[in-house]
């Protein structure tokens, strides 16, 4: 009897060993996923909701996936090199700090950070030229009514509505 409880004991522990070494081979860094604005330059999501909101006509809906698409080679880059600028901080944010470095790869994510939003801002006015005035007033609304709601979460008041 002793003698079958012993080998069942030496069998889990076996297992056990053999699952954590499997375990700790498997549970190397994987790569972080990609950053979400990649999809869409932080629109695809919004988009099928905008485009249902608004009403966009068929013909809208290829002017938009037109400007995206024409627009995608020239952020794409953008946004991994703001990628690998993460990745990198992280390195002195869990290992060794090195303030220099850290503040070079700020400097660097601060004027790529500029680029992005200036072309996000440029494809959003592309875009914002698409819709018709009806259209572009029910978007001011939604951002609006968009802005009041963070407000509340934050306890701000939300800002006042852009002029025309």
């Amino acid at each position: 009897m002793k003698s079958i409880r012993f080998r069942l004991l030496i069998a889990a522990v076996a297992v056990l060993v053999g699952t954590a070494i499997a375990k700790s081979q498997t549970a190397e860094e994987a790569p972080p996923p990609p950053p979400r604005h990649f999809q869409g330059f932080g629109m695809g999501e919004h988009m099928g909701f905008f485009a249902r909101q608004l009403n966009l006509t068929d013909e809208q809906k290829a002017q938009v996936k037109t400007i995206l698409q024409k627009e995608h080679p020239g952020m794409k880059p953008l946004f991994q090199q703001s990628h690998q600028i993460d990745l990198q901080l992280r390195q002195y944010a869990q290992g060794t700090y090195d303030e220099a470095k850290v503040q070079a790869l700020a400097s660097q994510k601060a004027q790529i950070q500029a680029q992005i939003t200036v072309a996000q801002t440029r494809i959003h006015n592309e875009l914002f030229q698409v819709l018709t005035a009806d259209q572009q007033s029910q978007l001011k609304q939604l951002q609006a009514n968009r802005e009041a709601r963070i407000g509340q979460h934050t306890n701000q008041a939300p800002p006042p509505p852009p002029e025309e």
